[in-house]
């Protein structure tokens, strides 16, 4: 059986190699004739397929400059046909032999689909109804020296997608929708940040301590300074370092990395925008998120209707919202509110199979936070605000004045999906150094993901930081729900892949 598939595959690779050597083969042919492709430098293009289209009868009968790839080639003889792909979508091309130069119609006829040309000619429509453009000059601008997937099936691997976007936009122009979405999205963050006062900011990318997060850093090492520096995983605290300076509303859309696993809800490096407000709390920044997104959904898809993951989610505003307690007593049936001591609470989590992770502490936050993470998560659809998570997992999070086991913090659910983490931020330095103590704590156990000491984060709190609002919103997660996405790799150019060996 071995010898029989390699005899298959012997002329397969043959083949690709002969249609290989045929293009380089019609290059050198036009090199040496002195049309070589690669020499030129412009061609000016005042049309596109889809503004043909749109405005046929304003264009029909007159001349239009377009570019693009040709997708498709038939006909025979005197007559050719072919798709000409741009930006835009596609647009049939029609030429004739005797309404073109001899020659430039001879080199017409030897282009391969995937060449890059420039063309001009006459709009018009053919007897079949097809708005196309009647080719009067056609200039090869580019030599495709691969072919391109095959027709039907195109490029249909996941993995070889994700590897080579290009061919991926080029054979499967759908996909370009998720792209133009998510920068739609980033630009109506930025619209409505700005329209309500937020200034837009850059903060460093390398840092000396990593901290903001719960999340092992990437670790890199400065040659000059001769010492190790942490690709950031948050953007948190040069930013409220800026409330402390008075940039009272502050924001940054920015690259985080997290040396972390990878799933279809994670990739090494993903998209945030972190935004802080003075003299605000986490029930403003609930109000704010919730019109962000609801009003993303209705600007770019003109509905508060989508789907994802399967599921009918409604974005329409007015979303739900529940303490973590009061989501655990609901789904698991377990009032942690009603319970007083940590051995109590651990042994009530024990009970219905929740362990909690070495590294945690047997309290009485841990418990309740893994309940809620491995019980409840899960079964949140629809849009769900998730409020009041214990201080042992909210280390920058203000406690809350009613139960100080308890902090200002909510996490946003849509699709049992964390969409966004937001606090009423701790400006408390004395209690900030204590938290960032027990981080320290935890990484000397082995936790590699807990926050170190940050010493000049406790000198500015100690300038005194006004009671601040923080939200975090993760971009990728929120593109995936508009684009009915589900891995974070249809939402990103080019995602984190293993390299070939």
């Amino acid at each position: 059986m071995a010898e029989n598939k390699n005899q298959g595959a012997a002329p397969e690779q043959q083949n690709l190699s002969q249609l290989l050597q045929i293009r380089r083969d019609k290059l050198k042919e036009l090199q040496d004739s002195g049309n070589d492709p690669f020499q030129i430098t412009k061609y000016v293009v005042d049309n596109d397929s889809a503004n043909i289209k749109d405005n046929f009868d304003a264009l029909e009968g007159k001349e239009v400059s377009v570019a693009g790839r040709l997708m498709s080639k038939r006909g025979m003889g005197k007559v050719s046909f072919c798709d000409l792909q741009d930006k835009t979508g596609r647009i049939q091309l029609y030429a004739r032999r005797d309404e073109m130069d001899e020659a430039e119609y001879a080199r017409f006829k030897k282009y391969d689909i995937g060449d890059i040309v420039g063309v001009k000619g006459v709009v018009f429509r053919t007897q079949r109804g097809e708005m196309s453009v009647r080719v009067v000059t056609c200039t090869l601008l580019s030599k495709s020296l691969l072919p391109l997937p095959e027709k039907f099936h195109g490029l249909t691997n996941q993995e070889l997608r994700y590897r080579q976007r290009y061919v991926d936009l080029i054979v499967n122009p759908e996909v370009k929708r998720n792209f133009i979405i998510r920068s739609q999205f980033i630009k109506h963050v930025r619209e409505f940040m700005d329209g309500r006062g937020f200034m837009e900011v850059e903060t460093p990318v390398l840092n000396t301590i990593s901290g903001g997060a719960t999340a092992r850093p990437f670790i890199t090492h400065h040659n000059t300074l001769d010492i190790d520096m942490y690709m950031r995983i948050a953007t948190e605290l040069p930013l409220k370092r800026l409330i402390v300076g008075g940039m009272d509303r502050v924001y940054e859309i920015g690259r985080i990395f997290r040396n972390e696993g990878m799933d279809p809800k994670h990739n090494p490096e993903f998209t945030t925008i972190e935004l802080y407000q003075a003299y605000a709390d986490f029930n403003d920044m609930m109000d704010l998120f919730e019109d962000l997104l609801s009003s993303a959904a209705q600007k770019i898809l003109g509905t508060y209707q989508v789907q994802w993951q399967g599921q009918d989610i409604d974005l329409t505003p007015g979303w739900p919202r529940m303490t973590m307690a009061e989501a655990v007593k609901q789904y698991v049936g377990i009032d942690f509110m009603a319970i007083d001591s940590d051995e109590e609470a651990v042994a009530a989590a024990e009970a219905i199979g929740v362990e909690l992770p070495e590294t945690a502490d047997k309290t009485w936050g841990n418990a309740l936070y893994e309940c809620f993470d491995q019980r409840v998560e899960e079964k949140l659809i629809q849009p769900t605000f998730i409020t009041m998570h214990p201080v042992d997992v909210s280390p920058l999070a203000k406690r809350s004045p009613k139960d100080p086991r308890l902090t200002e913090r909510f996490e946003l659910f849509i699709c049992h999906s964390e969409m966004g983490n937001a606090f009423s931020e701790l400006n408390d330095p004395i209690d900030q150094r204590q938290r960032f103590q027990k981080q320290v704590e935890l990484r000397d156990k082995g936790d590699d993901e807990a926050g170190m000491m940050d010493e000049d984060f406790l000198t500015a709190l100690e300038y005194g930081m006004p009671p601040t609002g923080g939200l975090g919103i993760g971009i990728d997660r929120c593109v995936m729900l508009l684009t009915n996405s589900d891995s974070i790799r249809e939402v990103i150019l080019f995602p984190t892949m293993k390299p070939l060996d």
